[in-house]
């Protein structure tokens, strides 16, 4: 079976899970059980172990590590970078994760479409003002910028953690775009 078929467009090794390390296939199986699938971007990471241990340990700590910035605002960061870098499987996986932790799907819809459009507080909409127009724009970011996060209520830490999360979805967001990345079918029925 042909794992990269329908994940990337790319011609990638990737190993079958039964020839992963053991640690790997834990890892997945974990994936499996707690999403019902395992992330296209984890199976296309899956030929450069190095790679997949570097951008999952980075992941998960961004998404999922101690901080002031709660699940559904890293989701909604992550949807927004996304939205500005025309990402589609980021903007169907981090839409889902939206819906899925806001319980609301209109708000996924919002942030994949027009975040500005969507009911949020003032910390909200002050971190995905600054996500879009960090993405968009970033040797235009000043001091203005920062002060505009502090005025809403974010640390200097939660700042820098904003800041690394942006970042990172740029990031990945190219390579996404460039792998002609798919999303994995289930999300598109998450919450509907």
């Amino acid at each position: 079976m042909n794992q990269n078929k329908n994940v990337v467009a790319l011609d990638l090794p990737i190993p079958e899970i039964k020839d992963m390390p053991e640690d790997t296939q834990k890892y997945f199986q974990i994936c499996q059980e707690k999403l019902g699938m395992i992330p296209n971007v984890l199976t296309a990471y899956s030929q450069n172990l190095k790679q997949l241990e570097g951008f999952t340990r980075l992941y998960n700590e961004l998404m999922l590590g101690e901080g002031e910035l709660s699940k559904l605002e890293r989701e909604m960061v992550a949807v927004v970078v996304s939205s500005e870098n025309k990402c589609y499987y980021c903007l169907v996986a981090h839409g889902a994760a939206v819906r899925v932790l806001s319980g609301d799907s209109e708000l996924g819809e919002h942030m994949v479409m027009n975040y500005r459009s969507a009911r949020l507080d003032t910390r909200q909409r002050a971190m995905l003002d600054f996500a879009s127009h960090l993405t968009r724009s970033p040797a235009t970011v000043t001091e203005e910028h920062i002060q505009a996060l502090r005025d809403a209520g974010l640390s200097d830490r939660a700042i820098w953690d904003l800041s690394n999360l942006i970042g990172f979805y740029n990031m990945s967001n190219r390579v996404a775009i460039a792998s002609d990345m798919q999303p994995n079918p289930e999300y598109h029925s998450q919450t509907r």
